[in-house]
């Protein structure tokens, strides 16, 4: 049988398992390792890639949170001198100062993200979290957690996404904003 006057009868119409096999196999490892779809739920299972991993902080994450802490200290001190005291009546308005007299810039990532750093050590004394690495599908980050439970701020990125984006939003109301999340969700105090 001829297909066409092009190709000779040994290309059939219907290819042999032995040719199909091979290109089977890949269609099937491809579709294993497809990322699923946007708001697919995990099974829990470890590297089934959908679920958070929560880990403590390496050396080398305390190290980096540490040095990005004294480069802002030392920004805000050579710059305004200003330093931060871990009181935010005192610590959140050298934050803005910084930005207001454009001593960090939208562009400074890392120093934005220093920023951030300072915010979650705040945040972090004030609600009773702590910091952890939280890694998922979207990659790794240091997040502050509330205590054992499945609820994270991201304080890093708090501060640089939105002045990358362009919006001034004060860093006092992103402190109170990620303050309201956390907050109904802390047990009441005995007697209030």
């Amino acid at each position: 049988m001829l297909l066409s006057k092009r190709f000779p009868a040994r290309f059939s119409a219907r290819p042999s398992l032995s040719t199909l096999a091979p290109v089977l196999a890949f269609c099937l490892l491809l579709c294993a390792l497809a990322p699923a779809p946007a708001g697919a739920q995990g099974t829990g299972t470890p590297g089934a890639g959908l679920e958070a991993r929560i880990d403590e902080l390496t050396d080398l994450d305390r190290r980096y949170l540490a040095q990005q802490r004294e480069d802002l200290e030392e920004l805000a001190r050579s710059e305004l001198g200003a330093f931060f005291t871990g009181d935010p009546a005192e610590d959140l308005p050298v934050l803005q100062r910084l930005l207001d007299q454009d001593v960090v810039t939208a562009d400074d990532r890392r120093n934005l993200q220093a920023m951030g750093v300072v915010l979650g050590d705040l945040l972090a004394e004030e609600l009773d979290m702590h910091w952890v690495i939280y890694e998922d599908r979207v990659g790794r980050s240091r997040a502050l957690r509330y205590r054992q439970s499945d609820n994270y701020l991201f304080p890093a990125t708090m501060v640089s996404r939105r002045r990358e984006a362009g919006d001034l939003t004060p860093v006092q109301a992103i402190y109170d904003k990620a303050v309201a999340i956390i907050r109904p969700l802390q047990d009441p105090l005995p007697f209030q």
